[in-house]
């Protein structure tokens, strides 16, 4: 092969791999909603809701196992309703959400079952502890938003089961269900900045700072 090939042969395969590489996505905390639902006393299920979650999502519809999620849902804006039950629900000896104000999910593997759906493995940390979470995922679309700032969005609906005894919140075990039920509507805008919490950002005053989200 001639040696001025190869400079040619290293440019080629760059744009490959930008041209594949999975597209940034940051989380619209006012279009994402996580919705909460356990056993109340086997009378009914108790339903929260919680706006206001942050993230990041890297993306390609074209190649599922690449994606990957890092989403953060603040536990002090959970909402049953009710003021007090509201407090309750914070309070130490169940969501502790003045020592943990936050639940954390960060993405291991992703598992394809369909062009649009997909099972999403990652660790939730909750009140302090870890565990192991699979989310049903379904991508409702992937387009240029048709508001300003017409931002390119990215539409989910999630599903999954945990045990809150898993996570230490064992409390009213006769008033209270293990089980709680998750359902997860989520919408990413684009976002040339967005990025992991494992990335390092350049700090020194010579680095150049980051284009801003173009819609």
């Amino acid at each position: 092969m001639p040696a001025r090939a190869l400079p040619l042969l290293f440019v080629l395969s760059v744009l490959s791999s930008v041209a594949t590489a999975a597209e940034r996505f940051a989380l619209d905390p006012v279009h994402t909603r996580v919705m909460v639902a356990v056993d109340h006393a086997g009378y009914s299920k108790a339903i929260g809701t919680v706006s206001g979650s942050t993230g990041v999502l890297a993306f390609d519809p074209a190649d599922w196992r690449q994606a990957r999620l890092e989403a953060r849902v603040p536990l002090q804006q959970l909402d049953f309703g009710d003021p007090r039950w509201n407090q309750a629900v914070a309070a130490a000896n169940l969501l502790d959400a003045g020592r943990n104000p936050e639940a954390r999910f960060v993405s291991t593997h992703v598992e394809p079952v369909a062009a649009d759906e997909a099972i999403v493995h990652g660790q939730l940390t909750l009140r302090g502890v870890s565990r192991p979470v699979a989310l049903q995922v379904r991508m409702n679309a992937l387009k240029r938003h048709p508001m300003p700032p017409f931002r390119r969005t990215a539409g989910f609906s999630a599903t999954a089961t945990v045990s809150r005894a898993d996570f230490g919140i064992d409390a009213w075990p006769s008033l209270i269900g293990d089980d709680v039920e998750l359902r997860i509507e989520a919408e990413a805008f684009a976002s040339r900045t967005a990025r992991f919490s494992d990335e390092v950002v350049p700090t020194h005053p010579s680095a150049t700072t980051p284009p801003a989200d173009r819609p």
